[in-house]
């Protein structure tokens, strides 16, 4: 008898939702690798996602049981201005998680880039990953491309090459560089190691600069390059792993990232709540 199809059992819930619920892949996502013959239901190799299935049913992907822990994965996502990093807004503004392709699994953002910031942000569905990432005692360096309203000179940014103390609140000491002026604007180029809530914007301000552009560039080793606005790559296995010194773990193949993907404006894949 094939699952969820015996008359004295619940009628369960397709497949495919199921997998998308687990976090293994999107609802279309789930459909392809059923049809590739990537599922299995109780031991069975299954091609159609014409199924309905139970909690009592065994599901694997890739060989992989449903409710095992999925290898540690990690994206680039260029965040355009506008953008909130967050899973919903109550003003109602877009959100990171517009933009992203049908086919990504649920992932969360490793740390933040306010409303008005751009550049890089890093996505993973391992929210491990994303705390040990996050944590100043990693001591990444996060660059950032910074227009500033005024005429600094290099004396300017002196302070916070010392390090600022503002509200009570110590930041380690920055490393700034003036790149030019044009016109009633500065371009500098800003490295820091905390990454601390807006704190670029607040160690601007003290020094007499308002900020009316920031890009980061880079975070760890990890670099935005030429990825456009709106668009995710995902990092290699091997090279994550060789990156964050994790373990080699069985995660198939390490077959090259999905070529960019063009926004989706209107889906959203946001992590469970």
């Amino acid at each position: 008898m094939r699952a969820g199809m015996d008359s004295n059992t619940p009628k369960g819930e397709r497949i495919a939702k199921v997998i998308a619920r687990a976090g293994r892949a999107s609802r279309r996502e789930a459909e392809r690798l059923i049809e590739a013959g990537r599922v299995t239901v109780n031991g069975q190799k299954i091609t159609r996602a014409a199924l309905n299935v139970t909690p009592a049913d065994r599901v694997t992907v890739d060989g992989r049981a449903l409710d095992a822990p999925e290898p540690p994965r990690l994206w680039l996502y260029h965040k355009p201005r506008g953008r909130v990093t967050t899973t919903s807004d109550e003003q109602g503004r877009a959100t990171i998680y517009d933009d992203l392709p049908e086919d990504m699994p649920r992932v969360m953002s490793v740390g933040r880039l306010d409303l008005n910031s751009e550049g890089l942000l890093l996505l993973t569905n391992d929210g491990a990953l994303k705390r040990r990432m996050e944590l100043p005692s990693t001591g990444w360096l996060r660059r950032y491309r910074v227009r500033v309203n005024g005429t600094p000179d290099d004396a300017t940014f002196e302070p916070l090459r010392q390090g600022l103390t503002l509200g009570g609140e110590r930041f380690q000491p920055m490393t700034v560089t003036l790149d030019r002026q044009k016109g009633a604007n500065a371009w500098v180029t800003v490295s820091i190691r905390e990454g601390r809530n807006r704190e670029v914007r607040r160690a601007m301000e003290a020094v007499g600069l308002i900020v009316n552009r920031l890009i980061r560039l880079s975070y760890g080793p990890f670099q935005l390059g030429n990825l456009k606005p709106g668009t995710v790559e995902e990092i290699r296995p091997r090279v994550l792993r060789d990156q964050l010194g994790l373990k080699d773990e069985d995660d198939g193949k390490d077959a090259k990232p999905k070529s960019k993907a063009k926004p989706k404006p209107q889906r959203s894949r946001r992590p469970r709540s």
